[in-house]
């Protein structure tokens, strides 16, 4: 039986009132009475995954731990369940080798249905059995291998720096990101993608900023994703994370189904990974190869350009370091020990130009969000404070970079200096550009080498200045902190 208009009405009220009580109740525990509750942070973070999900999409996290953590020391709540950890000591029982701190269900975003992700992949066993894999194929030994891919790709970028004149302004930033690009293409597939040959990336440098974007805040709330993905053959893709199988996927999926079975010359990274197929008895399959293909394409060329920018942009804004490390080039170019492009093996010999790359990845790491785990079941006790298990805990890099009883009260400034003191392992210890601990980046070595070659010899053939000494670049910070603004003029040296 229908019941009369006042009584719905009344019935409506009562039901708004008690779901307004149910949050009084709930803001009230979790804020003051919950096993959080004494860990300061913003009052929006401990009721809410919005305020997460809110600096996300705006692209200002880094700064805003940095800011937060400044503010209140060592933990700061940053959610309901989740504590953004500044306490150094505690660092080695989150990250460190054996350690029981699962990987968050923030990373069930960037994996997907994908069985094989060395990134994304939570379960510790997995992760240790697929990366034994393929480790060898990304150690130094392996990857010099490819260095003179990577000169061939340097020598494309130095024509296309040559071409330009004088007076003209140039979005290095851009340049350097295209670069990367062909260079990941050329040892992983041992062609490149005409990125800098044709000046322009085609819109897949959208593709996968929106990818970045999407997953940095849909990753706050894992759930959301998981629902789109069941209601996609329904509804149809609206998550742009989705674009990761985008343009450059496909353009990997290609290679990969070519170059099956066929035992073709090419000395490259999916040459090994189809030799590692074979050797272990399919415990690759075809889809894992791809996956690690277009791994190497999607994460690996972003982070390689950010961090080339920034070495760039800070040795700009120093003029004191970029004049040294210019003593250093000109010195080993009179002692017969520098190539044109530099050799790894000769840059590895170059003290100061590797203290310039530690100090801007320092400043800037590319990664500017947490590296979220999961507490154990039977907690832990950080600074003072015990977190259950299921709390989420994660350290920023840009967070502990810029901790002052290791990198010294100067931690805002660029001193390439600081790397170069006997005693630097507690600054490498914490040294978080790549990850840390077991999870560190399986491509940190593919990173260093470009930008251990890509450096000496840009400096070496260019005199490069900013267009504007005092600009200040936009940092945007969806996982990656992108930068823009990095407009130069070069002129070849005298």
């Amino acid at each position: 039986m229908d019941l009369p208009i006042g009584a719905r009405g009344q019935l409506c009220v009562s039901a708004i009132c008690l779901l307004g009580l149910f949050f009084i109740l709930y803001v009230l525990y979790v804020r003051f009475l919950g096993p959080l509750a004494q860990i300061p942070g913003p009052f929006a973070a401990s009721v809410s995954r919005l305020w997460m999900v809110q600096h996300s999409d705006k692209g200002d996290l880094h700064r805003v731990m940095l800011n937060l953590h400044e503010k209140h020391g060592k933990l700061v709540r940053v959610g309901p369940k989740e504590v953004s950890v500044a306490d150094l000591a505690a660092i080695k029982a989150i990250y460190g080798a054996g350690t029981k701190f699962r990987k968050s269900d923030w990373y069930s975003v960037w994996q997907g249905r994908r069985k094989f992700d060395l990134f994304a992949e939570r379960d510790e066993g997995i992760h240790g059995t697929q990366r034994r894999l393929v480790n060898n194929i990304y150690s130094m030994t392996s990857l010099k291998e490819f260095e003179p891919g990577v000169e061939k790709i340097l020598e494309s970028f130095m024509q296309c720096m040559s071409r330009h004149g004088s007076d003209a302004v140039i979005n290095l930033g851009k340049w350097l990101q295209l670069f990367a690009f062909d260079v990941i293409g050329q040892i992983t597939f041992s062609k490149t993608f005409g990125f800098l040959e044709n000046g322009t990336d085609s819109g897949a440098f959208s593709q996968i900023e929106n990818a970045l974007r999407s997953a940095a805040w849909v990753g706050q709330v894992p759930w959301l994703y998981w629902i789109h993905d069941y209601l996609t053959p329904i509804i149809g893709s609206h998550l742009a994370i989705t674009a990761r199988h985008g343009k450059l996927r496909q353009i990997a999926a290609g290679e990969v189904t070519s170059r099956k079975g066929i035992n073709g010359e090419q000395h490259d990274i999916l040459a090994k990974l189809y030799d590692v197929q074979t050797k272990k008895e399919q415990q690759m399959s075809d889809d894992d190869i791809l996956s690690m293909a277009a791994s190497n394409v999607f994460a690996g060329s972003d982070t390689t350009a950010i961090s080339l920018r920034s070495i760039i942009y800070y040795l700009l804004k120093n003029p004191r370091c970029l004049s040294k490390l210019m003593d250093e080039i000109d010195d080993r170019q009179k002692q017969g020990k520098l190539s044109d492009p530099v050799k790894l093996d000769e840059a590895d010999e170059m003290p100061y130009l590797q203290a310039c790359m530690y100090e801007a990845l320092r400043l800037h790491p590319a990664v500017g969000m947490s590296l979220p785990r999961v507490v154990p079941k039977e907690g832990i006790v950080i600074n003072g404070c015990f977190l259950p298990g299921g709390t989420t805990v994660g350290v920023n890099p840009w967070v502990v970079h810029r901790d002052q009883s290791v990198f010294g009260e100067d931690v805002e400034t660029f001193r390439p200096e600081r790397w170069l003191v006997g005693d630097n392992g507690n600054m490498k210890r914490f040294f978080f550009a790549f990850g840390g601990g077991a999870r560190v980046c399986i491509g940190k070595n593919i990173s260093w080498m470009e930008m251990s070659k890509m450096i000496p010899t840009f400096f070496n053939r260019f005199e490069v200045a900013f267009t504007n000494p005092d600009a200040v670049w936009k940092e945007t910070c969806w996982w990656f902190v992108k930068q823009e603004g990095l407009l130069v003029k070069v002129c070849p040296r005298k």
